[in-house]
């Protein structure tokens, strides 16, 4: 009871010390993933397949990769917490909103109103197996981002700026493949016909267009975390996990200083 205590305060201080800017993008983020993963993108092969989803997902890998920069490995883990916990909700207030009974605006269309007004409803209330597979997929590649990011700190170490990209460029292509792969194979696979290839292909696929957004939004997330830095954003954390005798976890991001 000590140990969960500690920890929920330990939550609580994180929640005061990240900006919050960056965890409503995580949490956005979170609930465009879910929404737009309803949507196919047409490609020209039939073995290749990816969905909307793929917009947002970048934005909740930068998002760990800063905070983890900042704030450290165990921060960036009690915040995937927190996510998922609120994807959670989210879909239960989705699901509540799409069985009350009613009528959206859309479905006003002479003769289909009742296709588009079920339609809507199902994409809002979701089936249970995608949430299965999206929660699942999401905690897995979160994890994975979170733990390959810190530990290639550690290699790449005292290279400042090169050390940013290189951590953030890798572990998002990994994490991206491992949360389109475990929702293949937990969803589509089983429930939307895709075959093994299909799901190989898509997680490598996404992975590659993640990797492209990631690139291009790197410098944004680097010069952020500098800011952070020079301001003392985050101090309050920081001072709590050091009075607790762990590892300093605050990398200076500093070229020179590491």
């Amino acid at each position: 009871m000590k140990k969960l205590k500690s920890l929920f305060l330990e939550a609580k201080e994180l929640m005061r010390s990240v900006p919050s800017l960056v965890v409503a993008s995580f949490l956005l983020s979170l609930i465009g993933m879910n929404l737009l993963a309803n949507k196919s993108i047409n490609l020209p092969l039939d073995f290749m397949a990816l969905d909307a989803g793929i917009l947002f997902s970048w934005v909740c890998f930068l998002s760990m990769d800063v905070t983890i920069r900042r704030f450290g490995l165990r921060a960036a883990n009690i915040l995937t917490v927190i996510g998922l916990l609120f994807n959670l909700f989210l879909a239960l207030i989705f699901f509540l909103a799409a069985i009350i009974p009613g009528v959206w605006g859309e479905s006003f269309v002479p003769g289909s109103e009742d296709i588009i007004n079920n339609a809507l409803n199902g994409t809002f209330r979701g089936t249970w197996y995608v949430l299965l597979g999206s929660s699942a997929a999401f905690l897995v590649s979160a994890l994975t981002n979170n733990f390959l990011n810190f530990g290639l700190g550690k290699v790449f170490r005292g290279e400042g700026k090169g050390s940013f990209y290189a951590r953030s460029l890798i572990s998002t292509f990994v994490g991206q493949f491992v949360d389109n792969l475990v929702f293949a194979l937990i969803v589509s696979l089983h429930f939307f016909g895709w075959t093994i290839t299909q799901c190989f292909v898509c997680a490598l696929t996404g992975a590659v267009v993640e990797l492209l957004f990631e690139a291009i939004f790197s410098p944004i997330g680097y010069r952020v975390v500098k800011k952070w830095e020079k301001e003392g954003v985050g101090e309050g954390y920081l001072k709590l996990i050091r009075s607790k005798k762990e590892e300093p976890i605050h990398e200076n991001i500093d070229n020179g200083n590491e």
